[in-house]
């Protein structure tokens, strides 16, 4: 699944067939993206910064039988040797929470080999004006689109628990250009009909007004 908007790879087809294709998820959590795609028939490696996060994932594949390599590693520096895959995908992973997104563009580059897929889903940047409301209150601009300052929260201790970055649909473009990737296509999805749930801050009452996920298709040259 993409993206709250119930975009499924299996309907989507942005990464193509990867039966047979060594692929790559950054960012994986508990890594259900790389499993799938381990299903699919890919030669799937997952990679996330959170311990905690692949352990999640280890008890699932032990509950499930199948098993996918999981590496704990930063996207910022991919442990992997130059033009190592196929495809590389992020759903809502890694590229939002680190400080250098363009050097996470520069990694992916360097470990795809030519013709390979870069697909990556994050919140839509037009979202980072509204709050993260899903009623009423979530349909007023209060924050600049342009204010790339990173929006963190603290625990108990002052330590800092959780970072996002913003970055405009222009920054994106130029960081995934700057890596020489070429952007394929930009999928904003719509939000179904059918879909009557809210998570987070994804509702209908918002979801029917502007976008909230945006997908990144680039592709490296042969």
């Amino acid at each position: 699944m993409w993206c709250p908007e119930g975009l499924h790879e299996g309907d989507a087809q942005l990464l193509g067939d990867v039966a047979d294709k060594d692929v790559l998820e950054v960012g994986c959590g508990s890594a259900p993206c790389a499993r799938w795609l381990h299903s699919q028939g890919a030669r799937a490696i997952g990679l996330d910064i959170s311990s905690g996060m692949l352990r999640k994932g280890l008890d699932a594949m032990e509950a499930s039988g199948e098993h996918v390599p999981l590496i704990q590693a930063s996207a910022e520096s991919l442990p992997f040797a130059d033009e190592r895959f196929d495809i590389v995908c992020s759903a809502f992973g890694a590229v939002p929470f680190v400080a250098d997104s363009a050097n996470v563009m520069a990694e992916v580059a360097r470990v795809l080999r030519p013709g390979g897929i870069w697909v990556f889903a994050v919140n839509h940047p037009m979202r980072w004006i509204f709050p993260d409301d899903p009623g009423p209150d979530g349909l007023t601009a209060t924050i600049p689109y342009f204010d790339r300052t990173p929006y963190v929260e603290f625990d108990g201790d002052g330590t800092p628990a959780y970072v996002e970055h913003h970055r405009t649909i222009g920054d994106r473009v130029r960081e995934i250009v700057a890596a020489g990737l070429e952007l394929r296509d930009i999928v904003e999805p719509d939000w179904p009909e059918w879909l009557d749930r809210e998570w987070g801050q994804w509702s209908p009452l918002r979801g029917q007004l502007f976008p909230g996920t945006a997908i990144f298709s680039c592709r490296k040259p042969r």
